[in-house]
């Protein structure tokens, strides 16, 4: 331990004071260990090229490969920034070129301490599944069964208390949330299963690939895992690229260089060195920046909109605190004999 803390010491400029749980206060030196973000700002922060792993070394034209590929190393990308430092730029633009990075002078984490930033970036349920690959499925299954087959089936789906009933069908839905994405896929795999593909071909091959990937989804959002878990994670994504092909060959699609889908490759190792990818979803952050952000400037004239987002943010807080005392002082006069 005394190896990790010494050179943080040295870092004292980062020091942070925060309250302990006893109340004491503590001067502690926080350490850069995950970046949380969808694609775009994944490729922002690691500096690398839309199209691009930031994580590992794939080319684009890979990206639809399920193999392993090396790792993007941090040392190597800060020797290349060094180069920042010398008079010839050229030189310097040259050397990003070729390590396929963004010619930036003095990235943020380069002396951060403990950090790499292609370890530090983490998988995302809500951008890379539930928006990502799942909506790239859903979309798929439409062209290939027809919008009509796919809204009568969402129609004929008999009530339940846990499944969201899509009375109009899902085919014609614009501006679909993570939210939504997440309630269709809970019957998306019930909606083809009786389903005949165009020409009388056998579908056993897209209700394969569409079971392999909701295998996939559900058991990366488990809470914990085990090596059993994590072996049924890798499974299902290898056995999805077995039978991905059936979507070009009905001609729904003509590759396969998706980034959200080479990101799930990285699942397992995030999950073993980060933990649970409940640590770092972006589903709750999302769900908080609607609620206090969207729905805030909403309430505003858009003019000068930071000190109105302010109050009404204030005022919503006093009236959610004065509802919960309200309710608390009723339960108490109903268990009070006497009243």
């Amino acid at each position: 331990m005394g190896n990790i803390l010494d050179p943080i010491v040295l870092h004292d400029e980062i020091g942070l004071p925060m309250m302990s749980g006893d109340g004491v206060w503590q001067q502690c030196h926080p350490v850069f260990a995950i970046f949380i973000s969808d694609y775009p700002e994944q490729t922002l922060v690691t500096y690398t090229y839309n199209g691009q792993c930031p994580k590992c070394s794939i080319t684009p034209d890979e990206l639809g490969e399920y193999q392993s590929f090396p790792p993007c190393g941090q040392l190597s990308a800060i020797t290349t920034y060094c180069l920042g430092d010398d008079e010839n730029v050229h030189t310097f633009h040259l050397a990003c070129h070729q390590a396929g990075l963004k010619p930036i002078f003095h990235p943020f984490w380069t002396n951060l301490p403990f950090s790499d930033i292609f370890i530090s970036v983490t998988p995302d349920i809500l951008h890379q599944l539930l928006q990502g690959m799942m909506k790239h499925v859903i979309k798929w299954v439409i062209k290939i069964y027809g919008s009509a087959a796919i809204n009568l089936h969402c129609k004929a789906i008999p009530p339940h208390h846990k499944t969201t009933l899509f009375t109009k069908g899902i085919a014609t839905l614009s501006q679909v949330s993570g939210q939504e994405h997440k309630r269709m896929c809970a019957i998306l795999l019930g909606l083809i299963v009786n389903l005949l593909l165009p020409g009388m071909l056998n579908s056993a091959r897209i209700i394969r690939a569409v079971r392999v990937l909701l295998d996939f989804l559900y058991l990366a959002q488990y809470t914990s895992h085990t090596n059993e878990t994590i072996c049924q994670l890798q499974d299902s994504l290898s056995a999805f690229h077995d039978n991905k092909a059936i979507f070009i060959d009905l001609g729904v699609q003509d590759h396969f260089k998706i980034p959200k889908l080479h990101s799930l490759s990285h699942y397992e190792s995030s999950i073993q060195q980060f933990g649970t990818t409940d640590n770092y979803n972006m589903e709750q952050s999302k769900c908080l920046h609607i609620d206090m952000a969207k729905d805030a400037y909403c309430a505003t004239n858009h003019k000068d909109e930071y000190s109105q987002m302010t109050i009404w943010l204030e005022r919503r807080e006093k009236i959610e605190q004065h509802s919960q005392f309200v309710n608390w002082r009723q339960q108490g006069d109903q268990n009070d004999p006497a009243s």
